[in-house]
């Protein structure tokens, strides 16, 4: 049994501790500006970017504090107390007496000495004397923790300075209890334990020592900090793994901005789903095809891919599918295209410029696949997630020289071959400009559809199902199986026909999370899409005569993974820009024929290949 103040000791060590490994995900106001005096406006960066620990070096001369690296760096008025003690005064009493204006957050100003401690802390004293309910959290909760490190008096010397000044402590040192109530954390330079570079991660044995360190502070009940890391997102990222307390930095607005977007540029899966594993019976036959399922990712390139993978704990259906080739997105005026003449290439095999629905460069209209088979008695079906008078579904069913006549591209699904057409924005139809759309459609033999509850009651015949936006909504604001249902739906009828069918379906909505920069947008987009990958490989082996092809009309995003876990579900990325890039995007086939689809090739190329599976040229 502990007694007296062994019991005391104790409880204050497991209370401090339990405060410590309660920290959650780090975010900014884990800063550590550090030298902040070096900043072009010091402490107002580091404290408008949030930072929990900003870093002043100092030098006594005549009296003053002066805040400089080097003694030859000493310039009259950079004194620490106009630098930084009365600025954060004033932000204190204007926050109502705390640090600022959020109660969540803290701040210690950590003062390294160079030289003369015995001076230095006397006049420290001095400049902080009528403000102690600013510094002293014995007076106020919320007070400015100081923390003293470089040159500090010895541990013994401790209890001579008043308990609001703390001392930067070392893991290498064993502090007595009364030692330890001084320690405000504990720091050390990373090159004890490792020569890691910052990239990457470290090696086994040289994390293993770091967490050790960093374990014995938190058992000590202090929070943790290296120095002399890299200053990077890799590195910051890696240390918050570690469990250190305070990420060291030279840039604290960009150190703010990396935990500012933390919940657009990080996933966790809560659950994992499972893909289909196909038999591959028919994988790579040369056996002649019926059906053609073309699937594609709007947006979607590898590093997507990679994203729901690593966040589906390792399991993809897309990844199961062997025949892979790489395609080029160039449009006929750019390199960067765009869906419309992305979309214009993998519908009709031309080149056209951006925004360009199914028409050439000089805008003469282009017959699309549904227009070509449908020659020869093959039923086609068009299928997005999202609006369907958007570039990439529209490119197969309409011509228009700009992606955003909506209306026009309506009313062009009365001239178009496509026997199914399901997707969201059907204002543009129902109240087109042509008053009589919906009368004429139906005169052609179209039924129409509102909910996805009446398509799947839908026994035969030529469908024209438009949903209500809100049924495209994405998958995070709860979408459902808006997709997966469509295509079953889809293929049941069009199976009816003995000819066969051709069905493009598309994840329109990973292209959505992209321009919005939003990673969980991305994932959750892609995994819906992966799902409609794995029902059209399960149709593909019942059926055995069916070619499946997933690809993509570009990259959106300019997407890298910084961070992923496939054992854990997590994936951290980073987005280089908000909008479309000319990334080759992949293409992954199955069924007979999809050896034709390795190689890289122009997307024009894909309309081609289709074709030729169908030898019909």
């Amino acid at each position: 049994m502990v007694k007296g103040s062994k019991l005391i000791w104790y409880l204050f060590v497991s209370l401090s501790i339990q405060s410590v490994s309660a920290q959650q995900k780090l975010t900014a106001n884990a800063g550590h500006s550090h030298n902040d005096y070096k900043q072009q406006i010091p402490l107002s960066e580091a404290y408008y970017a949030g930072m929990g620990s900003i870093e002043a070096d100092v030098f006594y001369r005549n009296g003053e504090l002066y805040v400089a690296h080097e003694s030859g760096e000493i310039k009259p008025g950079k004194t620490l107390k106009r630098l930084y003690i009365e600025p954060l005064i004033a932000f204190f009493k204007a926050n109502g007496n705390r640090p600022y204006a959020d109660p969540n957050q803290t701040l210690q100003l950590v003062i390294d000495i160079k030289e003369n401690y015995e001076l230095v802390l006397s006049t420290l004293l001095e400049n902080l004397k009528g403000y102690e309910a600013v510094f002293d959290q014995q007076k106020n909760p919320s007070a400015i923790k100081i923390v003293v490190s470089g040159n500090i008096p010895p541990v013994e010397k401790f209890n001579r300075y008043p308990q609001f000044i703390y001392f930067d402590g070392r893991p290498e040192e064993d502090y007595t209890p009364e030692q330890l109530k001084h320690i405000g954390m504990i720091s050390q330079n990373i090159a004890h334990y490792s020569v890691w570079n910052g990239k990457g991660t470290p090696t086994p044995p040289d994390l293993e020592k770091m967490k050790t360190v960093i374990d014995k502070a938190h058992k000590m009940g202090k929070p943790f900090r290296f120095w002399a890391t890299k200053d990077s997102p890799n590195s910051w990222k890696e240390l918050a793994h570690m469990g250190v307390d305070w990420i060291n930095t030279d840039h604290p607005t960009a150190l703010k901005n990396f935990y500012l977007n933390n919940a657009k540029v990080e996933y966790s899966n809560p659950q994992a789903y499972t893909p289909y594993i196909p038999t591959y019976k028919s994988d790579g036959a040369t056996t002649n095809i019926k059906n053609v399922i073309l699937l594609i990712g709007d947006g979607m390139g590898l590093a997507q891919i990679q994203a729901g993978l690593s966040a589906n704990f390792g399991q993809s259906n897309i990844i199961n599918m062997r025949h892979i080739g790489f395609s080029r997105t160039e449009a006929s005026n750019s390199d960067f295209t765009d869906s419309a003449a992305g979309g214009t290439a993998l519908a009709t095999g031309h080149k056209t410029n951006n925004r360009y629905i199914a028409v050439d460069e000089h805008g003469k209209l282009i017959a699309s696949i549904p227009d070509t088979l449908a020659t020869y008695g093959i039923k086609s079906g068009i299928i997005s997630s999202g609006d369907i008078t958007d570039a990439t579904p529209a490119a197969f069913y309409a011509h228009q020289i700009d992606r955003t006549m909506s209306q026009e591209i309506a009313a062009d699904f009365l001239n178009s071959h496509v026997d199914i057409l399901v997707g969201s924005r059907r204002e543009s139809f129902l109240n087109n400009k042509n008053g009589k759309l919906i009368q004429q459609l139906n005169e052609k033999g179209y039924q129409l559809k509102t909910t996805l509850s009446e398509f799947e009651k839908a026994t035969s015949g030529k469908q024209l199902v438009l949903l209500a936006d809100s049924a495209t909504r994405k998958v995070l604001d709860g979408r459902g199986d808006m997709l997966k249902t469509s295509l079953q739906k889809t293929i049941q009828l069009l199976s009816k026909d003995k000819q066969g069918f051709f069905i493009m379906a598309e994840g329109a909505q990973i292209d959505y999370g992209g321009h919005a920069n939003d990673l969980s947008y991305v994932v959750t987009e892609q995994h819906d899409f992966d799902r409609l990958v794995g029902e059209a490989l399960k149709f593909a082996d019942q059926d055995g005569e069916t070619l499946v092809i997933v690809t993509a009309d570009h990259e959106t995003g300019g997407l890298s993974l910084l961070d992923a876990n496939y054992r854990k579900g997590t994936v951290r990325g980073n987005f280089s820009s908000d909008d479309h890039t000319n990334i080759m995007v992949p293409v992954f086939a199955y069924g007979p024929g999809a050896q034709n689809f390795i190689g890289v090739y122009n997307n024009t190329e894909i309309f081609k290949k289709i074709l030729m599976a169908y030898k019909l040229n």
